[in-house]
């Protein structure tokens, strides 16, 4: 070594963080689950009352902060004559360009109602991922319960709670969130087991509801992962079949989408 990791931090500019016990602070975290935290060169009561300060996600409907403003449309990449409406709830790019691969996208925002979704005529409608606690976001679930029956239904990530809501299931906030792209999950419809990318702090409880059958389970905690309906043609999972980057075990939920919505139509 030519020199001390001080000095050359310094030399580039490059931020450091020392002074931290990371074997208590693991301890900590294992014990008492995630927890807000902040670090600076303000003294340690400065930090400590800026992260019991920090708003946290529970209460707040983020989703309204993301959503788009106005409708658009995704042209499909296939030439399919399918039509799909998108609710977006914080919608990814990499989830569109997998919706477009089986029809025509219309994106609309999370305020949108049953009736202006119905009105486009869709052959599925998709309730995308998204921010903050699905508790706070009554109205969608309400909107979907209107559309529930008469259209097909697929969600992911928050789309699967408030589908899950819909349907009379629960939320609860995770003690540690999934976050990653190495998460194993189980198709109890196949036995395979999936890896996948995860990034959520919330989960559903549909165990107690008698016309929801448990499609996915984490193979880490037991969770549930994914659910259907079958006599209201609704499915979801709480992981990101589309993962970009990341793996793409699940990306055939949106083939069974697309198979769905071709069966509802026959």
């Amino acid at each position: 070594a030519e020199g001390d990791l001080v000095s050359y931090l310094e030399q580039h500019g490059i931020a450091g963080i020392g002074g931290i016990d990371t074997r208590r602070l693991t301890r900590h975290l294992r014990d008492n689950g995630a927890i807000p935290g902040a670090f600076g060169t303000a003294s340690g009561s400065e930090l400590a009352a800026a992260a019991a300060s920090a708003p946290g996600t529970e209460g707040r409907d983020l989703v309204a902060s993301v959503t788009t403003a106005q409708a658009y449309t995704v042209p499909t990449s296939s030439g399919s004559s399918r039509r799909i409406v998108a609710l977006d709830l914080g919608i990814k790019t990499t989830i569109l360009r997998n919706l477009a691969e089986y029809g025509t996208v219309e994106v609309v925002p999370a305020s949108t109602s049953a009736e202006q979704i119905l009105a486009l005529s869709p052959d599925g409608v998709f309730v995308s991922n998204g921010p903050g606690d699905p508790a706070a976001v009554a109205h969608v679930p309400e909107t979907l319960r209107a559309l529930l029956g008469t259209v097909p239904v697929f969600g992911i990530c928050m789309g699967h709670q408030m589908l899950a809501t819909a349907l009379g299931g629960t939320t609860y906030k995770l003690p540690f969130g999934h976050h990653g792209g190495n998460h194993p999950v189980r198709d109890l419809t196949t036995n395979k087991v999936e890896i996948t990318s995860q990034n959520h702090n919330y989960c559903v409880d549909v165990d107690a509801l008698t016309n929801v059958e448990v499609t996915h389970r984490n193979l880490n905690d037991s969770t549930v992962e994914g659910f259907a309906c079958e006599e209201l043609s609704a499915f979801a999972v709480q992981h990101h079949p589309e993962a970009g980057p990341g793996p793409h075990d699940s990306r055939y939920l949106f083939e069974r989408f697309a198979d769905l919505m071709d069966r509802s139509a026959s």
